[in-house]
């Protein structure tokens, strides 16, 4: 594994594809921060207050919730997505956070931005069908999904407790995921200085 020498301190902002209150994939967010080098901190954003996406209400003054999204997005270096898969596919809550995420078109607060996406669901394919849908959602925003194996934690329920990942197997996994994430932001920022 390569060593990680950030120049500075990296923000990361973690959004979860679940608003249930007894989410397995926000109980993965919430188990990253002793994951992460002192270098790096994360924080989890709600999606509970997002409208549906509307483009009447799009442009300079978007609602509330909706600004605050892009704001965090913004102020991040990268992005962590954990989403379970439904029938096949992205939940519509995290669709709806990326398409209002997109806007302006080609000049977001997504673009650019490197995004570790993960998935988790009680299943044996661990949510890996949601991912490519996921990724490409994010490829049209020009963000930068990591390259990399698919984290897809299969049987999460057994997983989790007490809110919080504690397999340790999987808890090493995603570290390894999370220093990818890390490499990238760190070759970004070389590349731009």
């Amino acid at each position: 594994m390569s060593t990680l020498t950030p120049p500075r301190s990296i923000r990361l902002l973690a959004i979860s594809g679940s608003i249930r209150r007894e989410s397995n994939c926000t109980a993965v967010l919430r188990s990253l921060p002793p994951l992460l080098p002192a270098t790096a901190n994360i924080d989890l954003f709600p999606l509970d207050d997002i409208p549906i996406y509307n483009a009447d209400l799009d442009g300079d003054t978007p609602p509330e919730p909706v600004a605050r999204l892009k704001k965090a997005i913004a102020e991040a270096d990268g992005l962590v997505l954990c989403s379970p898969e439904y029938n096949y596919g992205m939940p519509g809550v995290l669709k709806n956070a990326i398409d209002w995420a997109s806007r302006p078109g080609f000049a977001s607060p997504l673009k650019g931005k490197p995004a570790l996406v993960m998935t988790a669901s009680p299943g044996t394919a661990g949510g890996v069908r949601a991912q490519a849908q996921i990724r490409d959602a994010l490829a049209a925003t020009l963000a930068r999904p990591v390259v990399r194996q698919h984290v897809a934690i299969a049987g999460v329920g057994q997983r989790v407790r007490d809110g919080r990942l504690v397999d340790a197997s999987t808890l090493e996994f995603v570290q390894a995921a999370l220093h990818d994430l890390l490499l990238e932001i760190e070759m970004l920022a070389r590349a731009r200085s």
